[in-house]
């Protein structure tokens, strides 16, 4: 069968709207929830007519896609080892705090991620792929400080990798998303860099 045309470039005006719907879709998303929310509260919310809507996307679902695309992005823009620093301590300081910043720019999204990844497949596989670049970056961060004799070479990168990255990721939701008492921001971003250093044994410097 022949593969359906790709669609027309958008005009100017199209963008402008296109990216209204968007940041609209959030809003409502967040207000709302993903199962209450409706086509036409993304549209009255944008000031779009409700049929104006589907020029720019076929569906709810569709613009949701749009809107996780993005926050993914922003959330793993920075791996959580960047491959530069004055050493891995460090660089595992600035990465750490560079995803909570990120986290807490996205923070209600997260609620309604985690909702939508129990039951959408799309969704869950837009997910997976990201998290695989992220954690990817990592892994062949801990590969190279095993290389230098930094790390124990015994130590399987990529499940290093999943681990720390979990014990971050779920600490961040705990306390941003599920409101979990904290003693505070510096103090637990502190316990969580010196984990994941003490967990690779990597030396404690600046």
């Amino acid at each position: 069968m022949p593969s359906e045309p790709e669609p027309a470039p958008l005009t100017e005006r199209g963008a402008r709207t296109r990216e209204r719907l968007i940041a609209a879709a959030r809003e409502v998303f967040e207000e709302r929830g993903f199962l209450d929310t409706r086509v036409a509260h993304i549209a009255r919310h944008a000031k779009v007519a409700y049929g104006s809507f589907y020029t720019y996307f076929p569906s709810k679902e569709a613009v949701f896609l749009e809107v996780a695309d993005r926050l993914f992005q922003d959330m793993t823009e920075n791996s959580l080892v960047p491959p530069a620093g004055p050493s891995p301590a460090a660089r595992i300081r600035r990465a750490n705090r560079a995803y909570y910043q990120a986290y807490l720019r996205n923070a209600k999204m997260m609620a309604i991620i985690e909702q939508v990844a129990t039951f959408n497949e799309e969704f869950q596989e837009m997910r997976r792929k990201h998290r695989a670049a992220s954690l990817g970056r990592s892994a062949r961060a801990i590969a190279r400080w095993q290389r230098a004799g930094l790390v124990a070479a015994d130590l399987d990168p990529e499940l290093a990798a999943r681990a720390l990255s979990a014990m971050v990721d779920h600490s961040l939701y705990l306390w941003l998303v599920q409101g979990d008492d904290a003693p505070g921001t510096e103090r637990l971003l502190d316990t969580l860099d010196a984990l994941f250093v003490r967990a690779l044994g990597l030396p404690d410097t600046p």
